[in-house]
Parts: C-alpha cells; structure tokens; sequence
C-alpha cells in the first residue's frame, strides 16, 4: 500500500521550464535597474527622492547583496543630471578677524575661474609694483612733502643760529641732534682751549647755552606734529598712488563679477587692505631687499588667493555622493596644520572639504553602521540637518580639548541625506533616538526574497547574463540559467521565490567562469562552482560527519529503540550553514516533577527552546488528561549537546520519543525528524529543512542506504525543499524517502508503523493504538500517586 505521506521525488525540487525565460539580449531588459522586484523599497525611494519637505530623508533597509545601492544609483542618476547645478563654496580672508575665514558662493563652473583671475591680479600688482613708487609724478610729490617739513624745520633751526652767533656761539647740525661751541676770533674753540678760557667766560658760555636750548626746545615744539604731517601726507600719497594704479587693476574684475554680491564685497576688501600690504612689500624695500618676486608673489597668495572649497562644473548636475568612510573629518571636512619652528600654525588656505560639503545640494549615501560607528559623527550630522548649515569644527572641543585656531563660517546644509543599513540598525534607531523618526520619515524596505514570477525569471535571466557580459566572463548557456534559478530559490529556501541576495548570484559566476574551460558556462560549472564553495566551507560539518562514522558522536541510523530518536539541527559557524542529525532521549517515571528539559536546566536551552518543551505538557493534558490528573517525571536531554541550543522545531521528535517511552513502543532509528508543533498536535513549519534533510542524508549514504531511511517533516515545509540531485535521485531509486506531515499521529505511525488512533464519540482511543496506550500508562502512574496518598492519610489516622 503506498503512503500518501511520501514525497515524490518531483516535489523535491523546484522544475524550471526553459521555455518561461529567453536567454537572448533583450535591449530593453539591460537598460533596467540591476536589481530584480523591490516594487515596494522602489515606490518609497520614489517619494523620498521627490518629497523636498524637510525631514524627509530616507532610510534604506535591507540585508548586503540586495541591490541597494544598485537601486539608488540607478534612481538618482538620471534625475540629478536634470537638476540644477548648486553653486560652488571657496573660502577667503577675513581681513578683520583672521580667525574667522569668509565663505563666498560663487555660481557653479566659476571658482576655479575666479582663482585664475585672483592669480592674475597678484602678478599685475607684482609688475605694477613698486615702478609705480618710481614714477617722476609720484617722486616729485614726495619730495615736495619732505621738502616742506625740511623748510620748517631749518627755518626754525635759523633763528636759533643768530641768536647764536649775536652771542659769540656756533650751532651745529648733526642728523639726530644740535649742538653749541663757543666762537672767538672767528674760530670754534675745541675742548682744551675752551677750558683755557677765564671761569667767567666758561660760566657765561653755559648759562647762554642753556638760553639757546630752551630757545631751541620751544622752536621745535610742533617737530612731532611736523612729522605727523609728513608721515600722514606720504601715506596718503602712498594710498593715492596705490588707488590710482590698482584702480585699472580692479575694474575688469569687477565688471565681471557685479553680479556676485560675495565677489564684489571680497574685491573691495582686497583694496582695502593692499594699501599696508603693498607698502609692506614694495615701499619698505630696506627690510625686504632679498625677497625675490616669486617670494612676493607667495605671500601674496597665502593672503588673497581663494581656497576652493567645492567647485562643479556648469550643468552638471546635483551631486551624488556616496561616503564609503563615514569620519567626522570626511565627512564635515578638517583645517589641516604645518609645524614652523614646533609651532602649529594654519591659515584659510588649510580648510579642506568633506563629504557634505561635496554633496550639497544633492544627495549623499551613507552606510548606517559605519556612521553610527564612528566616534561623534552620528550627533554632528543631526546638528547639521537641524540646524541647516554645514560647520567645520573639531569634534573634540566638546571634550574641552582646543584644537582649532579657525572657525570658518558656515555653508548653508542643502542634502537629501540616504542612510543604507540592516533591519537591526533601523528598528535600534527608531525604538531609541526620536529625532531619528523626525529627520527619517521615509523608509525603503528591501525583501528577502522575491516572488518567482515568469517576469522576475526573466528579468533575472536577462540580469545574469547582463552581468556575465559586463564582467567579461564567457557567455551563459540555457542550463546554466536554470542552474542559477535554482541557487537562488535554494537561497530564498522557497520554490515560489527568488534570492533577493544577487550579488552571490554573480560571485557563482564568476567562479563558474573560472573553473569553466569550454567556450560558454553549462549548467554543470554553475553546479560544480556552488559544490566547490560548499566543500571550501565544510571543514566542520566533516568532522562532525567523522566523528559519527566513528562512533564518537552516537547516531544510530538502524534498529529500533525506546524513548529515542533522531532530531534534525541547523549549525551555523562563520558564513557555513549545515545540518546535522541529533540524538533525543526520553525517560519516563511516576512522579509530579512533569517534563523536565535538561538542557534548560543546564542553562543550554533557550527561550523558545524552552517554551518548545512546555508546549508539550499543554498536548499531554488536552490529549491524554481529560479524566485524571496528569502526574508523570520525564526528563528530555538533547545527547552530546554542548552549546546554546535554541528554536522549537525539535518540539515534534520530542513528543514521538515522550510517548515512545511512554508506550514503550520502540521507535525507528532509522528515521530522523523536525517540527514544530503547538499544543493541539498540530505541526508547524521550521527553517533550514534542506540543510538538515542534507546533514542526515550524508550520514545514511556514508554507513550505506537500507532503504528504510529517510526523513520527517512538517507538511507546510513541503514548498520549501530545493534538494541537491544526488538526494532526488536516491528517493527515485528508492533508497531514501520523505515523509510531510501535517499532525503528530501522522509522525507516530510513520515512526512505529502502529496507528495513533483517533478519539471516538465518547472521547476514547481505539484499544491497542498508541494514544490508547499513553493514555492507561499515564492512568497507572496517576492511580499510583493516588494509593501513595491514600497510605499517608490512614497513617496520620492512626496516629491520631
């Protein structure tokens, strides 16, 4: 009689028709995004790109290889090209407060031109200067003004000389002072003859020198303000002069740009203050004479030339940055320093840009953990979105750590900001920072998978081989398109849907194409590409394979045993999954304690482990205790379990193997089983069922088939096999079965080739099935605890 309950070996494994999908170029399909459904992720990414409202920058959610920052590039390259080209960013001088360099916006296309025109002014002025100090005009003028102060100067050193002479006393002229020497017989007496003269002599000379000084003194009163004027006078030469030949200088430039209110205002300020800076380099040429031209024109530079920012070139576009090392010097830009004599020193010059700075007034890309990662950049970009402006400071002056000498002014914040990450970042951010929720509004959701439609089959076959001819691996045939259609439904677990992961579609490829030697990739080199990562990957999952082959690890794939059976267990170590089989063991004994689950109690079982083995007794009572109390010890170990164990698909072989030692009706070893259950008997749906069908199947093969091994599994779980070949071909020959089921009787009889049985109208099991047998064991135990009661109470009577 054939069990209904047996998978066929069609039912394995999704079957692809090759005719559902071309493998010819499709022109219209390659100009599509490189990413394959995300209907929903797409819509939002649509919204938030167009919603210009602040707030509403988008978070994109999904797992690595989902094609996010495909889609986004995709998305937004057309559309920034169409839009407006924001305007450029060069930083100046601030001749006021050095400290506090100006930001001057210039139209798009235009600093890098307003660089050269500031570079061609500073060699106009070198050769404008200092010949324009060497003019005969500007000569004559200035001799006029020192000829002035010389003329009151001397006129007042004149009177002073004949009231010197009138009293026999001769005046001097040296470049710093003047001074007295007494005349007789029209000669000036030196030192020692004047000391020759009589005392009355020398005495008069004295007194009347100390006349001629104070007369002295009070004709040079006003040589201060003498020389006030001359200073004042020549530098306002100076400055006329400067004014007058700059003038010519300046007025291209400025008829140029009399549109760019920041230009014409940096412009006049450059006017203003290379009236001390000529002076200092072309008048003052005593203290400057070895300074060579291109010196001048050096420091000329470091105190004019504009230090570009961010310049884009016209009609480009709004920018789309994609920030791949999220600092907070990348990102808001950092003033670098240079070391004179021990000394850091910085200038305007030193500013350099970040990522902002380069995607304002477009969009920039962010990976969410490696922003949140890095110290203080998470704060300062919701202080920069808040407060609309992008400033360049030292993240550590938070710290009462002074780094900075500069603070450059701000840059108006003009970004649609997209923050790519996992589904844990995002709900971490959403449950714990509100003003997240307030500058995130919008969210793109990428799937896990996606549905296998025909047009999701072809656009992935027209992806594929898109891909293949971009990389230039060598072209892809009809089978191996199928090969990878089933990878990604063996990814997606599901085989009613694709594998939303395509970049480890691609990685297969272009491994496939390494390891093919014909002229296009088969079927075949797909398959011995994923076999090769698997067999790179599969160190552990052998050795657990060798141990039980040696006997090490106890699994026993024959006979049949009471109160044991064999569940089925997903590992994942690193990037390898794989299955491996489990030894269940129950024992069963009168008592109260109820189920108890070792591994629980050894703190291994985790919390839906353990609600799994709670579950169980809610089954025992509803099935079996409806006219007696339930009082039963039973203790469940998961053998040779050493770790954390966690999940509830073990739940139904726990149940099989409780009633086993309950019933004492031995159970088949060699069959293996999963599921979960809830407390009606009801089984349920687990993840990981091919690779725990797989990790049992290799151990059958490996000791050698018998043709009664096989596998349980829960019914539900049915759409979502996408087994390899060899375990298809093995049921087809009849070697190894599966079996779906949809409740716990259904498992039982497959396990003990007895019949559960089912309650009649009177709520009682057939005599002889196995609930019938549960169901009077549990009756035993529970009159037992009843006599040991009733002994108690006659004791304590006669006692009394």
């Amino acid at each position: 009689m054939t069990d209904t309950r047996k998978l066929s070996a069609k039912s394995l494994k999704l079957q692809i028709n090759p005719a559902d999908f071309s493998t010819l170029p499709d022109s219209t399909e390659s100009q599509k995004a490189t990413i394959l459904g995300q209907e929903r992720a797409q819509s939002a990414l649509n919204f938030g790109v167009a919603m210009q409202n602040p707030g509403y920058n988008i978070f994109v959610m999904g797992e690595p290889g989902t094609g996010r920052l495909s889609m986004i590039n995709n998305h937004l390259e057309p559309i920034s090209g169409e839009q407006e080209t924001p305007p450029s960013y060069a930083y100046v001088e601030n001749f006021e407060n050095n400290r506090e360099p100006v930001a001057i916006e210039l139209p798009a296309g235009q600093a890098q031109a307003f660089c050269k025109d500031i570079n061609r002014l500073l060699d106009n002025l070198i050769a404008t200067f200092p010949g324009a100090f060497e003019s005969p005009s500007y000569m004559q003028k200035k001799t006029a003004i020192e000829r002035s102060f010389s003329q009151r100067y001397n006129s007042a050193i004149d009177v002073i000389e004949q009231c010197a002479k009138a009293k026999n006393i001769a005046l001097f002229r040296d470049t710093e002072s003047i001074t007295f020497a007494p005349i007789r017989d029209e000669k000036v007496l030196d030192e020692e003859l004047f000391n020759q003269l009589p005392q009355v002599e020398r005495e008069t000379f004295h007194k009347d020198t100390e006349d001629l000084e104070d007369q002295l003194g009070d004709a040079l009163i006003e040589l201060p303000q003498w020389r006030r004027t001359l200073m004042e006078e020549s530098r306002q030469l100076d400055n006329a002069t400067i004014r007058l030949a700059i003038s010519p200088l300046f007025k291209e430039l400025t008829e140029r740009y009399q549109n760019i209110d920041n230009v014409i205002t940096y412009l006049s300020e450059i006017k203003k203050d290379l009236n001390e800076t000529i002076k200092d380099l072309f008048v003052q040429t005593q203290s400057l004479e070895g300074i060579s031209d291109s010196m001048k024109k050096q420091l000329l530079k470091d105190q004019y030339q504009p230090n570009i920012l961010i310049d884009y070139k016209e009609k480009s576009g709004a920018p789309v940055i994609y920030e791949s090392n999220p600092t907070y010097q990348n990102l808001f830009g950092r003033i670098e320093y240079s070391s004179d004599q021990g000394a850091l020193t910085t200038n305007y010059q030193r500013i350099c840009a970040g990522s902002l700075h380069q995607a304002n007034g477009g969009y920039l890309i962010l990976d969410a953990d490696k922003l949140l990662m890095a110290p203080f950049v998470w704060e300062a970009l919701k202080r920069a979105i808040q407060a609309g402006r992008i400033e360049i400071e030292s993240p550590y002056s938070e710290l009462g750590i002074n780094t900075v000498t500069l603070k450059p002014e701000v840059i108006p914040f003009n970004i649609k900001i997209i923050l790519v990450g996992s589904r844990e970042i995002y709900y971490l951010l959403h449950d714990l920072d509100d003003e997240f929720n307030e500058m995130f509004r919008v969210l793109a959701d990428f799937d896990y998978d996606i549905p296998r439609t025909a047009g999701n089959m072809q656009a992935f076959a027209q992806l594929m081989i898109q891909q293949a001819q971009d990389s230039g691996a060598k072209p892809l045939a009809q089978s191996a398109i199928v090969s990878l259609l089933e990878h990604s439904c063996r990814l997606a677990a599901d085989q009613q849907r694709l594998s939303a992961h395509i970049n480890d579609a691609l990685e297969i490829i272009a491994e496939a194409n390494f390891l093919c030697k014909a002229e296009q990739i088969e079927g075949q080199h797909i398959q011995q590409a994923v076999a090769a990562r698997e067999y790179r990957n599969g160190r552990i999952a052998q050795n657990i394979l060798d141990e039980m082959l040696a006997g090490t690890i106890l699994i026993n794939t024959s006979d049949r045993v009471i109160g044991q059976i064999n569940g089925l267990t997903v590992l994942e170590v690193g990037g390898s999954t794989f299955g491996a089989p489990s030894r269940i063991t129950v024992t069963v004994y009168p008592g109260s304690r109820g189920i108890v689950d070792v591994e629980r109690e050894a703190e291994l079982g985790l919390s839906i482990h353990s609600k799994g083995v709670m579950i169980l007794t809610g089954y025992l009572g509803n099935c079996y205790a409806q006219e007696f109390p339930l009082a039963i010890s039973a203790n469940i170990a998961l053998e040779q379990s050493y770790g954390h164990i966690d999940g509830d698909s073990a739940s139904m072989a726990e149940l099989c193997c409780l009633i086993s030692a309950l019933t004492l009706t031995p159970v088949k070893q060699s069959l293996a089983i999963t599921g979960s259950m809830n407390q009606f008997g009801e089984v349920q749906a687990i993840g990981g069922v091919n690779e725990k069908i797989e990790g049992f199947f290799k151990l059958c093969k490996a000791r050698g088939f018998s043709a009664e091994q096989g596998c349980i599994i829960p019914q539900a779980n049915v759409h979502n096999l996408m087994l390899k070949q060899e375990i298809i071909d093995a049921v087809e020959q009849g070697q190894f079965s599966i079996y779906a089921v949809s409740n716990v009787d259904e498992a039982l009889a497959i396990l003990t080739d007895e019949q559960a049985g089912k309650k009649d109208s009177e709520g009682a099991y057939p005599e002889g099935s196995l609930n019938f047998k549960a169901v009077s064991r549990l009756k035993e135990i529970s009159d037992l605890g009843n006599d040991d009661d009733d002994e108690e109470h006659e004791g304590e009577k006669s006692d009394a």
